[in-house]
């Protein structure tokens, strides 16, 4: 992998490589943008097939997050961690205390939190050898389990897209197709079920599908059959690329609004969903209210405060819509204009500060 062209061509700022022979820590840290503020990323644990395939993936992870916590409206940048290993057996508090190490010595540059195959428990240890860790125990102040925050983002940004295509953002009587029904999507389907929305649910997970249909009156269908059935609204909560040359055709919903990540498989699903007219909330915009929720854990956590904040993805998809609708463009390529908007300003207002500030001296001279 030429790493160096890689992140000249995105932009990217730094690379740590971490390693602990003793833990068996392998480890990558990689840093796209602190624009905006340090960067905000999660620590994921994976058995990688490769070196090569453990930093793309850390460095792919962390632009994500550079644009995700600027379409938040955050004060953040964007960074990632991968650790190279598997989570079920190859974890140990020596490892994770040595990667606490690593966090302290970027003095705050980079922020970590939980992600897959890092738990609660995993931030918990970090947080023994540095500040700079969200997501732990709420007995340490923090705010524990994300899931539920991030459902309530991803309703209250389906209803913004609900008023794009049906002219209100009422979702009584709407029906709602969930694909997969794990701890975020069942969240949302309890906020979708008191508003009175009728839910057609499916998951791989039995037991998942059969608690939504006892709880929600939900009624269970295929997971082969999801695409292709009658409702208003289709909800991806389950695995990425989901949005596809074979689902989409399917598709009779005229909005997509879901809290899984990477739902189009390739950008020109989002313009096939443009030329449907299909209102599609892009995945980075309407789920990242939990990465809203653990931000606010940097000013002492109040749940009342984030919660107020997450409810800013109402107005966060009704800017992309807007975007999309200016720029004649669709929505996915909308949510990048808007974060890069964003970036682009705050550069824009450094560079004409830093110059006032070279003006001012020179006349001092």
């Amino acid at each position: 992998m030429e790493l160096f062209k890689y992140m000249e061509r995105y932009d990217y700022e730094q690379v740590v490589v971490c390693q602990d022979a003793e833990s068996g820590l392998k480890a990558i840290i990689a840093i796209h943008d602190t624009t905006l503020g340090p960067a905000l990323g999660g620590t994921r644990m994976w058995k990688y097939e490769s070196e090569e395939a453990a930093f793309e993936d850390a460095l792919r992870l962390a632009k994500g997050m550079t644009y995700k916590n600027a379409a938040a409206g955050l004060n953040l940048g964007g960074g990632k961690t991968v650790i190279i290993g598997d989570p079920r057996k190859d974890k140990n508090e020596e490892m994770f205390r040595a990667f606490g190490r690593y966090i302290q010595g970027l003095n705050g540059r980079y922020i970590t939190a939980e992600d897959v195959g890092t738990t609660v428990e995993d931030m918990d240890i970090i947080y023994e050898e540095t500040d700079f860790v969200t997501g732990i125990s709420p007995a340490f102040g923090s705010s524990g389990n994300p899931s539920p925050v991030t459902a309530y983002g991803v309703y209250v940004g389906m209803k913004a897209a609900a008023k794009e295509a049906f002219g209100s953002d009422e979702l009584a009587g709407k029906k709602v197709a969930v694909q997969g029904v794990g701890n975020v999507s069942y969240n949302l389907c309890k906020h979708l079920y008191e508003e009175g929305a009728t839910l057609i649910v499916t998951d791989i997970n039995k037991d998942a599908v059969y608690r939504a249909v006892s709880d929600f009156n939900a009624k269970a269908v295929d997971p082969r059959d999801i695409y292709k059935t009658e409702c208003d609204i289709f909800s991806p909560c389950a695995l990425g690329a989901g949005l596809n040359d074979e689902t989409i055709p399917s598709i009779k919903a005229k909005v997509i609004a879901g809290a899984a990540n990477n739902q189009l498989k390739e950008n020109k699903h989002g313009d096939m969903l443009h030329e449907r007219e299909i209102v599609y909330a892009p995945d980075y915009v309407i789920n990242a209210g939990g990465v809203i929720n653990v931000a606010d854990e940097l000013n002492g956590y109040n749940s009342e405060r984030a919660l107020k904040k997450v409810e800013g993805v109402y107005q966060n998809i009704e800017k992309v819509i807007s975007i999309s609708k200016r720029d004649n463009i669709p929505t996915y390529a909308a949510a990048d204009r808007m974060a890069e908007e964003r970036i682009r300003k705050m550069k824009n207002s450094r560079k004409q500060f830093l110059r006032n500030e070279h003006h001012i001296l020179s006349r001092r001279r």
